[in-house]
């Protein structure tokens, strides 16, 4: 059973609202959008259709359901739904199984049985009438998975069945779908329905651990496995509507519930949800992508639902994924992200391969990073990359995160003074100093590590050692400013002369985790560096 198109007409929200064009391969529906957009209102639409179709009674509100209340129309007025397969009028059973809801509101907090009472068909069972009423399945799946257990023994079940094979086959779906959820959380069994009845799981270390201890989250995901599981043997070719499936979860555990569903609907039903979750808008992308057209997303946000509106599945653009982290995210991607972002010179991680990528990043991040916290370094290649920006960074980070200052950063290096003032015209900051070394291999930096490490007499040791290896690289043909050509030397000989362990296994290494913490404010390198970069 599969929904083809949808129109209401002054329905609650909606002036005049059509949604068609829903792919007949599409068995997940995502429904995204604000807060207050209409989502719920359209799981409402569907739902007062149902009880007609079914002959069950709508319980129509003019105050609740209709646009305008005094226009007094009736439900057939507002509300007309197109499915296919549609069962013959007198087939109500069929037609009571045709759609199955979950209110957004959903809580079932503690339950315990102590009698097995007969309870009636899924079909039959009263949990609301309106998206807005509390709905609790868990006590009531209970007793349904209780009295299916017992018809099965006595009437079903093969009498070759071994009782660990036919408990494997009471709870082994439900428990799985949990476990891969909560790995650390197991169902192990339904406890004794006669006395103090509810599910019992294991828990860690803990054993028989109640259902009323499960926390929120855990609770809000068993809750709509264990309905989908119990329900499906009766709505096996249903449309299944469930309002807001994400709450209390974390996002990564949204994504994981979102998985389970779908794989819990039966193959001819349709699994709609309305949603603003990045947890499940992101794994309703990846099944998407990895089986087109068996998602369908309708973009609620943005439209004027005063007026006529007419919805069809969106292409989940880069527009669409934007609007969707708008609303979900709010304010939190700009709180997020950096006021000011400084692209240096370096290879980014992902450009190449190796412990060394993002090395002046990472180096510039830790120097910064408690006075000035809302700044990021980012590498951008070599200097010339960074001088063009080729990576685009000034035109996208920006365009990210509206507010956002991009700088760009290179080297001094053999950099004429002209050439220097030519690339502030360009917005370009250069280095005081020739690169980077020449600040982390500071004579107060090294001063610094030698009291670090205790050893505050071996400071002009340290220093004079330093002194050697840049004169030796000068007699090799370097410049007298060139550190970087001198840091392998200068690294070996601290680590001799200090007895250094544990301090970075190469010279980057050594720079980024034990030289670049200690160069801090009030060192006149630090000083240098900072009015360097910022002015």
């Amino acid at each position: 059973m599969k929904i083809r198109s949808i129109k209401l007409t002054q329905f609650k929200r909606f002036a005049d609202l059509t949604i068609t064009d829903i792919p007949p391969t599409a068995k997940l529906v995502v429904l995204a959008g604000p807060n207050g957009c209409g989502k719920s209102s359209l799981f409402d639409a569907l739902y007062s259709y149902s009880k007609a179709m079914s002959q069950v009674g709508v319980n129509w509100d003019v105050s609740y359901h209709q646009r305008a209340p005094d226009d007094r129309l009736g439900w057939s007025q507002c509300i007309a739904v197109t499915m296919d397969n549609m069962p013959p009028k007198d087939d109500l059973a069929a037609r009571k199984r045709m759609l199955y809801f979950r209110s957004a509101y959903r809580n079932d907090p503690d339950f315990r049985l102590n009698t097995l009472t007969r309870i009636g068909s899924a079909t039959e069972e009263p949990r609301f009438t309106r998206m807005i009423d509390t709905d609790v399945t868990v006590s009531v799946n209970y007793q349904r998975l209780t009295s299916q257990a017992l018809q099965d023994v006595f009437a079903l079940e093969d009498g070759g069945t071994t009782m660990a094979e036919f408990r494997e086959k009471v709870l082994g779906e439900i428990r799985d779908c949990t476990r891969r959820l909560f790995p650390g959380l197991v169902l192990n069994s339904l406890g004794n329905p006669l006395e103090d009845g509810t599910f019992r799981f294991d828990k860690g270390e803990t054993k028989h651990f109640s259902y009323k201890n499960l926390s929120g989250g855990e609770k809000a995901a068993f809750d709509l496995i264990l309905d989908l599981v119990v329900k499906r043997r009766v709505y096996d070719d249903t449309v299944f509507c469930i309002d807001e499936p994400e709450a209390h979860m974390s996002t990564r555990t949204q994504g994981q519930l979102l998985e389970e569903l779908v794989g819990l609907v039966p193959d001819p039903s349709q699994l709609w949800i309305a949603t603003h979750s990045i947890g499940m808008m992101r794994k309703a992308r990846d099944l998407s992508e990895a089986s087109p057209g068996t998602v369908a997303f309708l973009d609620f946000g943005g439209h004027d639902f005063d007026k006529p509106v007419t919805l069809t599945p969106v292409r989940p653009t880069r527009v669409f994924w934007e609007s969707v982290l708008s609303v979900a995210l709010d304010d939190l991607a700009l709180l997020v992200a950096p006021g000011t972002v400084v692209v240096c010179e370096g290879s980014p991680a992902g450009a190449v391969a190796g412990k060394n990528a993002d090395h002046d990043a990472t180096c510039y991040n830790t120097i910064f990073s408690q006075e000035m916290p809302d700044v990021r370094f980012m590498s951008g290649g070599n200097s010339q990359d960074v001088a063009k920006d080729r990576l685009s960074f000034t035109i996208v980070l920006p365009a990210i995160a509206k507010g956002i200052k991009v700088r760009r950063l290179i080297d001094r290096d053999d950099h004429a003074p002209n050439d220097i003032t030519s690339f502030a015209g360009q917005g370009i900051t250069v280095l005081s100093r020739r690169h980077l070394e020449c600040y982390l291999f500071d004579d107060e930096v090294l001063t610094a590590l030698c009291l670090s490490v205790s050893k505050p007499a071996e400071a002009p040791s340290v220093i004079a050692d330093k002194q050697a290896a840049i004169a030796a690289s000068v007699a090799r043909g370097n410049a007298p400013d060139d550190v970087k050509s001198a840091a392998g030397t200068i690294y070996g000989d601290i680590k001799r002369r200090l007895g250094l362990v544990g301090v970075g296994n190469d010279t980057r290494a050594f720079q980024r985790e034990t030289l670049a913490p200690l160069l801090r404010p009030g060192m006149v390198a630090y000083d240098e560096l900072k009015r360097a970069i910022f002015g």
